[in-house]
């Protein structure tokens, strides 16, 4: 059965115990998350070790920006996971965070597809084809080891990469879910975090409609957002949103703006609306002011707004997985903010420590 699975993620580099040495800063009388989180030693037998493990987390990295670029965004998505990673191993381990909750799988990586169609001389209204075409090859490698993940009972942290991943990792956690016995249907809700409600229509696959295919295809149940931007939303979508009883939003203006609620009602809001199931926890750094991504803002959340959403989601939904993307160290325009996997690292971590309560 592992080795199914395995064919089908040809994309996939798990790490060993050396490669996470290799970015983890040894000291005297100091242990660092590096040496004591969990790794896979077989990857031909990961399925069945992962079982077995006790790690309660399973986390992995989707360094792409395919998906972005599919939405005629700017990419730069692909490059926040090595800084996040660094940042994240070598966080002290504690009392607070052992590190021994959480297994590091590795990540994917796309690169060898990006290459072929960068390579080719498409015209723009090709190149968003062929950008639209690899999300699918994508879409089935990320969902088929999310759901194994998810069978095994462990709770995936997955960083991205842009939002198109949460299609496959909603679809990937609900099949999961189901196979475990744990839902009656392969249905899971979702709270997200975002400027924007990437609830786009169904037109091809890219990172503005990733929620829309989920609900479509009849796998995400209820899915909220918070902090919308009413400026960013399209009326069609508006009009989806509010014609859907199983979609709902509290907005920015109406969090900041007009103070019609306060930031943690809104995410109360959010985790009361869908308290019913398995619920997934997604936050868009495209949220967050200042955070460097495609489609960066000067009007946003704070970086503590974020690490509160995290904390109280964690606390207060039946978690089904934690999806963090959008983020990037560096953008092909030359911008570069190499605090942005530091920031990670702390949403990661906050993540862990409160859920594990």
């Amino acid at each position: 059965m592992a080795f199914l699975y395995l064919a089908r993620m040809k994309h996939f580099k798990f790490y060993s115990k050396e490669d996470i040495l290799s970015l983890t800063q040894l000291r005297r009388f100091e242990t660092k998350l590096g040496e004591r989180i969990k790794t896979i030693k077989d990857a031909g037998n990961w399925a069945e070790e992962l079982q077995q493990s006790a790690a309660k987390y399973v986390l992995l990295g989707i360094p792409e920006d395919i998906g972005v670029r599919a939405n005629f965004g700017m990419g730069g998505a692909d490059t926040a996971w090595l800084p996040f990673l660094t940042a994240l191993l070598n966080i002290q381990s504690n009392d607070f965070f052992t590190g021994e909750e959480v297994l590091l799988a590795g990540h994917f990586d796309f690169g060898d597809i990006k290459f072929l169609i960068d390579s080719n001389a498409y015209n723009k209204e090709e190149l968003v084809e062929a950008y639209r075409h690899a999300v699918k090859i994508i879409d089935d490698e990320v969902e088929n080891m999310v759901k194994v993940i998810a069978a095994a009972q462990k709770i995936p942290i997955v960083i991205g990469g842009g939002h198109n991943n949460a299609y496959p990792v909603i679809k990937g956690t609900a099949k999961g879910l189901h196979k475990a016995e744990l839902i009656p249907l392969a249905q899971i809700n979702a709270v997200n975090l975002d400027a924007h409600a990437d609830f786009r229509t169904t037109e091809g696959r890219h990172s503005g409609n990733a929620f829309s295919y989920a609900s479509e295809d009849g796998f995400l149940a209820k899915y909220c957002i918070i902090g919308l931007h009413e400026n960013y939303v399209p009326q069609s979508v508006l009009l989806d949103i509010h014609n859907d009883p199983f979609v709902d939003y509290v907005s920015y203006e109406e969090i900041f703006i007009r103070e019609k609620k306060n930031f943690i009602q809104a995410v109360a809001h959010a985790t009361g609306f869908t308290e019913d199931t398995y619920t997934g926890i997604e936050l868009d750094l495209d949220a967050v002011a200042h955070a460097l991504s495609s489609a960066a803002t000067p009007s946003g959340i704070s970086t503590l707004h974020a690490r509160q959403y995290i904390t109280f989601a964690a606390q207060d939904a039946k978690v089904a997985y934690l999806h963090i993307c959008e983020g990037a160290a560096q953008l092909p325009d030359g911008r570069r903010d190499e605090l942005t996997g530091k920031l990670i690292s702390y949403l990661v971590s906050d993540f862990v420590k409160e859920h594990a309560q």
